[in-house]
């Protein structure tokens, strides 16, 4: 079963980690490297990419011509998308398994950030009714 693990963080202005001391930023990228390495080394990663910051986020709809409106950007969201990873894993609690361990990433000072992931089923075609 494929599941989506959405990390979502708190938006307190700019993209947060732009902010933290050189070797904070380093360890938490290597925290993810190692991550999706042993995820694809496990055979569970199916796709993972960190998001560019909510300063650069646009809503888009499309007007009753067809054509793109957009809304945003949206520095100001409460919290927002960082990143996410797609597993594809035997059970739902392996993924909220996964979904911890990707929560404990170290943040400033090397302390965990726990952040909330979301994890959710990735559909395999559309809901019977």
């Amino acid at each position: 079963m494929k599941y989506m693990m959405m990390m979502n963080t708190p938006s307190r202005g700019p993209y947060q980690v732009a902010s933290w001391p050189r070797k904070d930023l380093e360890a938490h990228i290597q925290f993810m490297k190692d991550f999706a390495k042993k995820l694809s080394a496990a055979g569970e990663l199916v796709a993972a990419e960190g998001l560019a910051g909510p300063d650069q986020a646009k809503l888009i709809r499309a007007g009753s011509d067809g054509r793109p409106v957009t809304d945003g950007v949206f520095p100001e969201s409460k919290e927002f998308l960082a990143g996410y990873w797609i597993v594809d894993v035997e059970s739902p609690e392996r993924a909220y398994q996964l979904a911890a361990e990707a929560s404990a990433a170290p943040g400033p000072g090397g302390k965990p950030l726990n952040l909330a992931i979301e994890v959710r089923q990735v559909m395999s075609g559309p809901p019977e009714v």
